[in-house]
């Protein structure tokens, strides 16, 4: 029990501290309010606005309808252009596609020949390379078919069904990343900085001589910026992602909050090993760059986890993070419950407990030199 109280009250004085810490209050307000709200918003991954100009060198009917089926917000509204400006206009970036209708399109379309329209795309924008391409080739299909009553159409009939999110919506997606990828970076740089913030202010030197054990004080700091992670995970979760950003959540919040508290073992113990190398919060930052940047890029959040070399996948299989977004994406996404996920859940938790056990010891030895 008294090693409980210990705990406790340790754990208590890290949230004043954090309390009088305006500046890592700011911080965390943002990160968990503005910063994702903006990279849920702000980074599209649909088709928007995409520049094209056409160069109709038909002038016909069946051209002209295939102009005018390019609509906002998908396509911004049609330039035309003449033959000897698409190269500079290519070059100047100005259209991200340009259309090419040769002469007599309709005429040898009507005639049974195959005619080709050239489509000049800057692969420079690249999201809207890829993605526009593909709506291109749809609408100019569905035009020429619907132009000839229907008679082109394929022999199979393809109807795509999407689930989870039937619009494609990327700020569904990049909203629950964000947050995901802001749990684990507060969550080092707090338990990194609460260690650094006790060796530059000199309170670890009261706390040696208390009857209290480095065990305690490793433990009092893991769960209090803990629990204050939890809490903002929980109160962004619902207020910017579901409520401002319009993502719907379609498993259990609590599920979620308790994975996320069993992955703050990994976090937090790993914001507490960095702690103890940086000897200032400018070197936790850089470790924080080598460290924890990568870690979240490769956790499969950001590009799918099967994409990757069957190397960096076993790598990155032994990094908690990876199954913190597995089964984050499973419960949120969709509505997984805890039969589904419980393997993630258990491969966190362990890997957790290893880094926990050496972070605790990396910190015993940091408490030893600083008694010598």
């Amino acid at each position: 029990m008294r090693r409980l109280s210990n705990i406790l009250w340790l754990g208590v004085k890290e949230l004043r501290s954090l309390a009088a810490d305006p500046v890592l209050l700011l911080f965390m307000a943002y990160a968990f309010s503005l910063a994702i709200y903006s990279q849920a918003t702000g980074l599209s991954y649909e088709l928007r606005n995409a520049s094209v100009a056409i160069l109709d060198e038909d002038r016909s009917p069946l051209s002209a309808r295939m102009r005018d089926a390019l609509l906002p917000p998908y396509f911004k509204p049609p330039v035309e252009i003449a033959a000897d400006a698409v190269d500079r206009a290519m070059d100047a970036g100005r259209f991200t596609f340009v259309l090419d209708i040769p002469p007599h399109f309709q005429r040898d379309l009507i005639a049974g020949h195959r005619p080709e329209i050239q489509v000049n795309i800057d692969a420079t924008a690249m999201t809207q390379a890829g993605i526009g391409a593909s709506y291109l080739q749809q609408i100019l299909a569905q035009e020429i078919a619907a132009f000839f009553g229907g008679n082109t159409a394929d022999p199979v009939a393809l109807r795509m069904r999407t689930a989870f999110n039937p619009n494609s919506e990327s700020s569904w997606f990049t909203g629950v990343m964000a947050l995901i990828n802001n749990v684990t970076m507060l969550a080092v740089l707090l338990a990194g900085a609460a260690v650094i913030r006790e060796r530059e202010h000199g309170t670890l030197d009261h706390l040696l001589v208390m009857p209290v054990t480095p065990l305690e004080i490793a433990l009092a700091k893991l769960w209090s910026n803990g629990l204050v992670i939890t809490l903002a995970t929980g109160l962004s979760l619902w207020f910017v992602v579901h409520r401002a950003v319009g993502a719907p959540i379609a498993g259990s919040i609590p599920l979620f909050l308790a994975g996320t508290a069993l992955y703050l073992f990994f976090a937090t113990a790993i914001g507490l090993l960095l702690g103890t190398v940086a000897r200032s919060m400018p070197q936790l930052g850089l470790l924080f760059i080598l460290v924890v940047l990568p870690m979240n890029m490769l956790s499969g959040g950001n590009s799918p986890f099967e994409s990757m070399p069957f190397a960096l996948r076993v790598v990155m299989s032994a990094f908690a993070s990876t199954h913190f977004v597995a089964f984050a994406q499973a419960i949120l996404y969709r509505g997984a419950g805890l039969e589904i996920v419980w393997p993630q859940f258990l491969a966190t938790g362990l890997i957790g407990a290893v880094v926990m056990a050496v972070a605790l010891r990396r910190f015993r030895l940091a408490i030893a030199q600083a008694v010598g």
